[in-house]
């Protein structure tokens, strides 16, 4: 009996390993048709060709056992490899002309997918299936008269009355920008039907408001190079393309190696696809202006660069921002997959990648990516084709340099960031007399701004002696200040011999004796208080005397870096919140700040941003600082607007994270409810993959009651600052109109500026109350100046 348990056991235990044997096999051949299938079009010792015959085969054979993991690995490769689409589409006329039900299966997991892309508002993956479809019309896979019928519903889409621009924009996008795949195609077989939809296109494109076309410019000028908007640039491509019949040069076709075979399969209807509607709460892709900084004249003999309107110059560049997005989080592997382009020898490339890079670098509302991941891609660029790329982004920059008088103030702050930092990387070297022509401009416009602003950055990213050094000394009137503290109330200081001075040296002794916060308000009160003893921090009056002595001291004794300073404010956080309890006495604390470190930008920004973390000050206080009548002479410095956006930020940030919180919460008390209606077994299934505690009702309302108040916070923090933005430039306006003069003058060029940055980087945020802004200050009866901005910020998402 005993042996023949014994027995049983070892069968059953031989069978569970015969199962796991065949499960570790079955996925290792699922794992080695993954790498085959992702790998064809790599360079190869056999042809492409040959490459597909013999993979179409493998497939075939793997069928019936691994279809399903197949057709997801081909929807995954449409997808994401947008640049192999054309052999992905061969590969599946190959195995459409052996297995007519596969392609079949595999046309109708592509609908399936496009449909679930645009109702998760995946809009790029749905664009580039939309691609992938039309291409499969060239295998012979796809019926051209359903593929029609689909470009037609989007087309539809596009035409559509009472939904944002923005949606229809981007359905007429999606249908141009598969035709230079399938045009040629669909012009011989459809050509009436053809040019009646691009009739329909042609007619939305020229109805369409471009109110957002000045928003989104890099250069307020078209001069030499045209700043044109996306869809309008990419419709007269569409229009060369077509006046071409169709034909370009620079898709790889390996379809048309396998005609003969792959034109006696049967194809197939696509599915209906209908758009899913417009709903409020869904968010389309932006505009854009395409970026153009080259053209032909600018490149030196070799390959010659596509015009702005030839459809290779969009192929180009649609395949080479692909290749930036992909690899962006690798600054190696993307630069190196930049330089291994395939056409490379038909094109200046280094020229194309440059401008595709900036172009990045000056997207706006905001760059897709960090800032310095373009820089450091760039220098990589730099190492691995030392002979030309530098020479190129040498004269890029020279470019831009001349036409900086032109350029949106956003993107002049992005130029200022990614000079500083390519200098810093190459021993700061740069022919600096090139550019003695700002010596003589006044200090406010933009050429002597640039280099003064580059120079600041500079001596963040180095130290003072070495700037020096790096610019001719007839630039030394763009030399920074040295920083350093400006600590009035020493012994031989303005303020020598007065109570504050000695209020100070008492101070410093008490803190150097490792003295608490509560002797320090103590030793406040006693040496600064007026006579009468009475507290001074009642009923909103304070001591600005008292605030300016603590925060000049104890700033000052930790002036050594930036750790000493945090510690001295952590120490006595408590004493700053006695001292800023209401936001004058927090101006003051930020005035006293300022005073100390004015020669040291980077202290500043880096002080403001601790003390609004640790909630010293409040971001309004920051607001109402910045715009105050003692900071006029630093309001057009690009550090100021550092404050205040990260100031935004802060508030932004806060207000998301209580809005997580409050919906996590109110998630839980629902899904505590639901399981409760559930068997038992469910709910304690649910139970143990819940560890959080189902919250009160009184909790979450708790948590949505400052959700609320934080929100109130936000709105008024951009009240503030608008309503700021507006008083200043009116009674600039006022003035100049009285005094008969141009009020185009450098401030009031970057006021206007930093306003439209204001809403460009936190367009996010600002939309939420664009209809309270404009109930409340962008008024109909504003100055058009003023309220051009708004609207252009309001047609970004019309």
């Amino acid at each position: 009996m005993s042996h023949r348990r014994k027995r049983g056991y070892e069968d059953e235990d031989g069978g569970y390993r015969s199962k796991k044997r065949r499960t570790n096999e079955h996925m290792e051949i699922e794992d080695r048709l993954e790498s085959l299938i992702l790998r064809v079009g790599e360079k190869s010792t056999s042809s492409l060709e040959s490459n597909l015959e013999g993979l179409a085969s493998v497939l075939e054979a793997d069928l019936s056992t691994y279809k399903s993991k197949i057709l997801k690995i081909l929807i995954e490769c449409a997808i994401k490899l947008p640049d192999k689409c054309t052999i992905y589409t061969t590969l599946i006329g190959l195995l459409n002309t052996k297995n007519y039900n596969f392609g079949g299966e595999c046309v109708e997991l592509l609908v399936k997918s496009t449909k679930d892309c645009l109702k998760s508002f995946r809009w790029s993956d749905a664009r580039f299936l939309l691609r992938f479809m039309s291409d499969l019309v060239n295998c012979h896979v796809v019926n051209a008269g359903s593929l029609l019928q689909l470009l037609d519903n989007f087309v539809d889409a596009a035409l559509e009355e009472g939904v944002p621009q923005v949606r229809r924009d981007w359905f007429a996008y999606s249908v141009l920008s598969a035709l230079p795949w399938v045009g040629r195609e669909l012009y011989e077989k459809k050509e009436s039907e053809l040019d009646r939809m691009l009739g329909s296109l042609e007619g939305y494109i020229k109805r369409r408001k471009k109110i957002h076309h000045n928003a989104l410019r890099v250069f307020k000028s078209d001069h030499p190079h045209p700043q044109e908007e996306y869809l309008d640039c990419l419709w007269q491509q569409i229009k060369r393309l077509r006046s071409d019949m169709w034909i370009e040069k620079h898709i790889i076709r390996p379809y048309l190696a396998f005609d003969s075979t792959l034109c006696e399969a049967l194809q197939h209807n696509l599915p209906s696809l209908v758009p899913p509607p417009h709903h409020p709460s869904t968010l389309y892709p932006l505009p854009t202006v395409i970026f153009r900084m080259f053209d032909y004249t600018d490149c030196p003999e070799g390959p010659i660069l596509p015009g702005q309107h030839s459809i290779e110059r969009w192929l180009i560049e649609e395949q080479l921002r692909h290749i930036l997005m992909s690899n962006h989080t690798e600054r190696k592997e993307c630069a190196a997959q930049l330089l291994s382009y395939p056409l490379k020898n038909k094109i200046p490339l280094e020229y194309i990648i440059v401008e595709v890079m900036f172009g990045e670098i000056f997207r706006l509302p905001t760059p897709l990516c960090l800032e310095i991941a373009y820089g450091s891609i760039l220098i990589e660029l730099c190492k691995l084709q030392p002979s030309t790329m530098p020479q190129v982004l040498a004269q890029a920059t020279e470019l831009l340099y001349e036409r900086i008088d032109v350029m949106n103030k956003t993107c002049f702050d992005r130029f200022v960031n990614w000079f500083s930092y390519h200098l810093s990387n190459f021993q700061f070297r740069w022919s600096w007399d090139d550019w003695d022509d700002a010596l003589s401009q006044d200090p406010e416009q933009p050429k002597a701004k640039f280099i003064l602003e580059t120079l600041l950055k500079c001596l963040r990213l180095s130290y003072h002696q070495r700037v020096v050094e790096l610019i001719p000394e007839t630039f030394a009137v763009f030399l920074p200040d040295k920083p350093a503290p400006n600590f009035k109330y020493s012994v031989d200081g303005p303020y020598a011999g007065s109570e504050e001075t000695r209020a100070s040296a008492n101070l410093m002794a008490a803190i150097k004796r490792k003295c608490t916060s509560e002797e320090v308000l103590s030793l406040l009160k006693q040496e600064l208080d007026p006579a009468t003893g009475e507290e001074d921090i009642t009923d909103g009056v304070f001591n600005p005397t008292k605030i300016d002595v603590f925060i000049q001291t104890l700033l000052f004794l930790g002036q050594k870096s930036f750790s000493h300073s945090f510690a001295a404010i952590a120490k006595f956080h408590s004493v700053f919140k006695a001292l800023g309890s209401t936001e004058e006495a927090q101006i003051c604390i930020l005035r006293s700040v300022f005073q100390l470190w004015k020669t040291h930008q980077q202290m500043l920004v880096v002080l403001i941003d601790k003390m609004l973390k640790t909630q010293i000050v409040e971001c309004a206080a920051v607001a109402n600082w910045v715009f105050s009548k003692e900071m006029v002479p630093e309001f057009s410095k690009c550090y100021i607007w550092e404050i205040v956006h990260l100031t935004i930020r802060k508030m932004n940030k806060h207000v998301s994270k209580l809005q997580k919180e409050a919906s996590e919460a109110r998630k839980r008390i629902e899904d505590s409810d639901s399981d409760s209606s559930d068997s038992e077994d469910e709910s304690r299934g649910r139970r143990k993959n819940k560890p959080l505690e189902r919250p009160t009702e009184e909790q979450v309302e708790k948590l949505e009651d400052k959700m609320e108040s934080a929100q109130a916070d936000q709105k008024n923090l951009f009240l503030i600052i608008f309503q700021r933005f507006i008083m200043i430039l009116s009674e600039h306006l006022v003035r100049c109109d009285t005094d008969a003069v141009d009020f185009k003058t450098p401030w009031f060029q970057w006021t206007v500026g930093r306003l439209h940055q204001i809403f460009m980087i936190h367009h996010e945020q600002v939309e939420k109350y664009s209809t309270t802004l404009e109930t409340l200050l962008f008024t109909q009866d504003l100055d058009p100046n003023i309220l051009d901005v708004f609207h252009q910020f309001v047609a970004l998402r019309m």
